[in-house]
């Protein structure tokens, strides 16, 4: 055997490059038609927005007060898509009402703002020391809605 066409033989490598690339371009292709597809592409583009919100309710046990939310930062979000839902009939008038309709007019003198932006507030009025508050986002669609924030009242 001689040594040097071993070390110059090279016959046997690129078959086999081949078949891994050949391979590994298949896997790929499927994977991408797979996803369209099956559409899993359309769920990661509903996940929830990444935002910061804080509750402020300045009533004494036993009473009624506004509660104030507040839009700390992080993602600009549509005012239709945010609901605040109550554990009784005191926050939002016992319905799921649009975050939206309840902006404070010294926030946004035109009336309900579309987006919702870092720095605005929005009060839900009469809202009793022993209720529970939370904000929902819920996707236009309505398939998906995550929990933004909660709130407990001092007596609940």
């Amino acid at each position: 055997m001689q040594l040097n066409q071993l070390f110059t033989d090279d016959d046997a490598v690129s078959p086999v490059i081949g078949v891994i690339l050949m391979v590994a371009i298949t896997v790929i292709l499927a994977a991408v038609i797979a996803t369209f597809v099956l559409g899993l592409g359309d769920q990661v583009s509903n996940t929830s927005p990444q935002a910061s919100f804080s509750f402020e309710w300045n009533g004494a046990a036993g009473e009624e007060a506004d509660l104030k939310i507040t839009h700390n930062g992080g993602e600009t979000i549509q005012a239709q898509n945010l609901y605040v839902r109550g554990s009784d009939g005191t926050v939002s008038g016992g319905t799921d009402a649009s975050f939206g309709q309840t902006w404070d007019t010294y926030n946004n003198p035109a009336g309900a703002t579309s987006e919702i932006q870092a720095g605005m507030q929005a009060t839900v009025n009469n809202v009793d020391s022993d209720a529970e508050a939370s904000l929902v986002w819920q996707d236009a669609t309505g398939e998906s809605s995550s929990t933004l924030k909660e709130w407990t009242g001092p007596t609940a």
